[in-house]
């Protein structure tokens, strides 16, 4: 019976569980230089972020999604500016993550506490994927976990035209992507 006992307790850890977005913010940040304001950061949020990941072991699945035509950044010109020019949200209306590896996490899962996380995965954006890695922590709380990640590349990865207008000087040549996300056990 002791040898029973002993054996699902081990099993335990090794269970699937899946969480899922409860609420969320996907950002941008991009740095620019102005005509007549110098050099700033473009942010462009959006709350229309869902998803679920499944966690097993050292194992993960999932897939996240952002609605890019949701994104709003304190001018309107630009934000149509990215939709039809950049993004070509009109063919390309979401960008998808689908997590591969998970590092950092502790196993099992505490009721608190935080974590130190890195999560590789494929991230697709106007039918380019490429492997990027996030880096954040994770914050549990009972049966939920609120993450936060950041990563970055150059716009050439996924083969986006850097912005080009007459108010824009320059923008540097590198995104900078942020997703802050409540996740609960489902």
């Amino acid at each position: 019976m002791r040898w029973l006992l002993g054996s699902l307790a081990l099993l335990v850890p090794a269970l699937a569980q899946t969480f899922e977005v409860v609420s969320g913010e996907a950002r941008y940040r991009v740095r620019e230089q102005l005509v007549q304001i110098g050099f700033a950061e473009a942010v462009g949020t959006t709350k229309a972020v869902s998803g679920q990941v499944v966690l097993q072991g050292n194992q993960v699945s999932g897939l996240f999604t952002v609605d890019l035509r949701e994104l709003r950044s304190d001018q309107a010109r630009r934000d149509n500016y990215l939709r039809q020019n950049t993004l070509e949200t009109h063919r390309f209306p979401t960008a998808t993550f689908r997590p591969k590896r998970v590092e950092g996490l502790p196993n099992p899962f505490p009721r608190s506490g935080k974590a130190v996380l890195r999560v590789v995965g494929d991230l697709t954006l106007k039918d380019v994927t490429e492997e990027v890695v996030w880096e954040g922590e994770a914050e549990f709380r009972g049966d939920e976990v609120r993450v936060f990640l950041k990563t970055e590349f150059p716009f050439e990865k996924f083969r986006l035209a850097q912005p080009r207008v007459s108010v824009v000087l320059s923008v540097e040549n590198r995104i900078r992507l942020e997703a802050d996300l409540t996740l609960r056990r489902k």
